[in-house]
């Protein structure tokens, strides 16, 4: 007879999952991750079209309908890929003074991961998983391994 492992007792409780193939989750989420977003390429001095291919490659017409109205409903892909920048960014901020967090998405990266370009690059041509490996990197140096 095979028991169920058991986890030590704790008070925390896990945050709930955000279910993002739910509209009205989307509808909430959406707006503000269209601003955080536009805010952190301007910090990052990001180029559109470049902002436009870490959003998954997005047209010209509807990348700028998006700066102009950022009130609509974003897919799951787009949010998800939002919310690793987010925290990429975040991170970076911890970690580094201001001047330098903004700095280092684009000067290049001596890391092997990186092979010598920059982390942007890195996670325009990777996409979501490249994005979730700057993050994870980011996450642990501020963890401090």
């Amino acid at each position: 007879m095979a028991l169920a492992p058991q986890y030590p007792a704790t008070r925390y409780e896990p945050s709930p999952l955000v279910d993002l193939s739910a509209k009205a989750e989307r509808e909430r989420l959406s707006p503000s991750a269209i601003k955080v977003f536009l805010n952190i390429m301007e910090k990052w001095e990001v180029r559109d079209e470049d902002a436009r291919a870490l959003l998954g490659g997005i047209s010209n017409g509807q990348f700028y309908e998006m700066k102009k109205k950022p009130d609509r409903i974003l897919d799951a892909d787009t949010l998800t890929r939002i919310s690793f920048l987010v925290g990429i960014f975040k991170a970076l901020n911890i970690l580094y003074s201001e001047k330098l967090a903004d700095a280092w998405v684009q000067r290049p990266n001596a890391n092997r991961i990186f092979g010598g370009q920059t982390a942007l690059a890195y996670m325009i041509k990777g996409g979501l998983p490249a994005m979730q490996t700057v993050r994870r990197l980011v996450d642990a140096r501020r963890g401090g391994m």
